[in-house]
């Protein structure tokens, strides 16, 4: 599903030039040839981690920090909300109310702390 999903990039971004590189940066699950030649038909330039290998450059010198993407930190802030992590709701309305609410205090937390 790589294709499909670079093309649902909601955001519209500029077009990969030499000098103006557009980066993704994906984890293991986007191993292979296929990936590979699907993401150079879009003109990205590919980060792919394996799995240890972040661990095993932290252990080499203690003044890098772990690196997490975008998607997993706001996974991990949403986990932090009980009604999210557990889904009680059964009106789909309601758990995506949550969802925004919850949006809503982390962009707040982050506007708080600069």
């Amino acid at each position: 599903m790589t294709r499909e999903t670079i093309e649902s990039i909601p955001i519209k971004i500029p077009k990969p030039t030499e000098s103006d590189k557009q980066h993704l940066c994906v984890d293991a699950g986007y191993a292979g040839d296929e990936v590979d030649e699907i993401v150079a038909e879009f003109g990205y330039t590919l980060h792919r981690r394996s799995r240890g290998e972040e661990a095993k450059e932290i252990k080499k010198s203690a003044r890098k920090k772990a690196r997490r993407y975008v998607v997993e930190r706001s996974h991990s802030w949403l986990n932090r909300f009980r009604g999210i992590l557990t889904r009680w709701t059964k009106k789909a309305e309601n758990y995506l109310a949550m969802l925004h609410f919850a949006c809503g205090i982390i962009t707040w937390r982050a506007c708080l702390c600069g």
